[in-house]
């Protein structure tokens, strides 16, 4: 894959300690939403603001919320009358423009649904020096990631975007070498098709994102199996190692999967809710560093696009070095 480094900048190393000192002091750290067209906005929002809220989530408090998600997506639209209600009875203002939402905020949850929007929704962020979690999808194209992965590096400005799956305790377990080394794996979720956005960047990115954190990073090519109730997506890594993800549109649906190591085998799963998210959230605004690097998120957005691309050439493997070759020269013209 091509060399897209992006290391921490120095404003970053010096901004988030400056938010946790006032944290400590005794004064929360003030958190932005953006985006009340998911449950993530309340769910995140219950965590952060309980007046209980255990030491690992606790000096943060959403304070602040821009409620306009998608523009278009029905299933989206419908939901923000309903999720901006439940945030005003949790105390949460509710303002008219992103802009008027950095004003009152140290941090911001970009929780938009819909990833067109995000590029535009997260240079605002980032180009006013706060610190940004963006929820999948990172953006509604891999061009769009790459372009806010630049501006989050020549801004100085951390960011960060994971789906819940990658923090569930067995996945993280196997990814801290439980089984050994991981020879390969098979992940599920379901993967609902939106129009709007490729393929599995809309569900599917829940299986994905399981299969790249016991996998790790290092995907070389992808090959696409595509029917109308499921999708099967197998990736090679270095090595001869095997993944593969399985999208659910048809049957029972569900979020898991099984790895195979070296020293054995382990299920993944299952799905533990938003708070395991939401502690690394917190401590990513501390510290100004990203539990998941730019690096291994683009690769999977890479592997979702590698992957509509194999469907499109009928099932034939894909070179994710090419995809995100052709998707940098252009986000970089």
């Amino acid at each position: 894959m091509p060399d897209l480094p992006y290391s921490a900048m120095p404003a970053v190393v010096l901004l988030v300690p400056l938010l946790f000192a006032t944290s400590v002091a005794g004064q929360a750290v003030r958190v932005g939403i953006i985006g009340l067209d998911t449950s993530h906005s309340t769910a995140f929002t219950e965590v952060l603001n309980d007046a209980e809220a255990a030491p690992d989530v606790a000096g943060f408090r959403v304070v602040a919320a821009y409620p306009q998600g998608s523009m278009d997506i029905e299933s989206s639209v419908r939901r923000i009358p309903q999720y901006t209600e439940a945030m005003q009875a949790m105390g949460v203002e509710i303002v008219d423009s992103i802009d008027a939402l950095l004003a009152q905020v140290d941090v911001v949850l970009l929780l938009t649904n819909d990833g067109r929007p995000h590029l535009e929704q997260a240079l605002q962020v980032i180009e006013a020096g706060k610190p940004l979690f963006i929820d999948k999808p990172v953006a509604g194209s891999l061009v769009d990631a790459v372009k806010i992965f630049d501006a989050s590096k020549r801004e100085g400005v951390p960011v960060f975007s994971a789906s819940s799956l990658r923090f569930m305790a067995t996945a993280q377990a196997v990814r801290q070498g439980a089984i050994g080394t991981v020879l390969g794996a098979d992940t599920y979720s379901p993967a609902p098709l939106e129009p709007t956005h490729p393929d599995l960047y809309w569900y599917g990115i829940h299986a994905v994102e399981t299969l790249f954190t016991v996998m790790g990073p290092g995907c070389e090519t992808v090959q696409r199996f595509h029917t109308e109730g499921t999708d099967v997506v197998v990736g090679r890594w270095a090595e001869g190692r095997i993944g593969t993800v399985r999208g659910i549109r048809d049957g029972a649906h569900g979020y898991g999967g099984t790895a195979f190591g070296s020293d054995g085998i382990a299920p993944v799963g299952p799905f533990e809710g938003y708070r395991p998210l939401v502690v690394e959230i917190v401590r990513f605004f501390k510290t100004g560093v990203a539990p998941v690097s730019p690096e291994e998120t683009l690769e999977i957005y890479t592997f979702m696009e590698a992957a509509d691309e194999s469907k499109r050439r009928g099932g034939a493997p894909v070179v994710i070095a090419e995809v995100l070759a052709k998707a940098v020269a252009r986000a970089r013209p």
